[in-house]
């Protein structure tokens, strides 16, 4: 979830100040491959009391490798929320590894009308992420904060069909973005268990 071009701390530097000025004064706070808004794809966490705009710190560390198993992302107190949903039902493929070396991995029974939700794990460039988290924020309304040494931005809404709670997390740290859409199933602690897997 080949290797992206990262951004040298002096180029991020300077985006963190255009940033910061282009978002001054904005108001700030996981889906599948069928009925649920299909990630570019969290979990329900408490909302964050203030808001920042996405300016991903610069860093030395190394882009770490995108994980291959949906299930080992998670830990056991996650995984029992999860008990009984199934994970990549072929309904909703393609699921798993991506030909560009993405995961995909989706949390959803095909029966159901709209409870599940998708993370993908990919390879992103920090000027690339940066655009997309302050779009985010500016358009739709996203919160975000700086958790775990990276940039995490979320929002939540009402199902505009069900009555039932949709929502989207984004966590992007080092070349890797986590994006987790959801409606309806948003495990306790699910994007802190995946970030904590894939960042150690």
């Amino acid at each position: 979830m080949s290797r992206r071009p990262r951004l040298f701390p002096a180029v991020l530097a300077g985006l963190a100040v255009l940033t910061v000025a282009a978002l001054a004064g904005c108001a700030p706070d996981a889906a599948d491959t069928a009925a649920l808004p299909t990630p570019a794809a969290s979990s329900a966490s408490p909302t964050p009391t203030a808001t920042a705009s996405p300016t991903p710190t610069p860093t030395a560390e190394a882009t770490p490798e995108i994980p291959t198993d949906c299930r080992a992302l998670l830990s056991d107190a996650v995984l029992a929320q999860l008990d009984g949903v199934p994970l990549n039902d072929p309904a909703f493929a393609p699921t798993g590894v991506q030909s560009d070396g993405s995961l995909v991995c989706v949390w959803r029974d095909p029966a159901a009308d709209t409870t599940g939700l998708s993370t993908k794990i990919s390879a992103m460039p920090s000027g690339a992420a940066l655009d997309m988290l302050n779009a985010l924020v500016s358009s739709d309304g996203y919160t975000c904060f700086t958790p775990d040494g990276g940039t995490r931005c979320e929002k939540t809404w009402v199902n505009q069909q069900y009555p039932v709670n949709d929502g989207r997390t984004l966590f992007y740290r080092s070349g890797l973005l986590i994006d987790t859409a959801y409606s309806n199933l948003a495990p306790s602690g699910y994007t802190d268990s995946v970030v904590a897997h894939v960042y150690g």
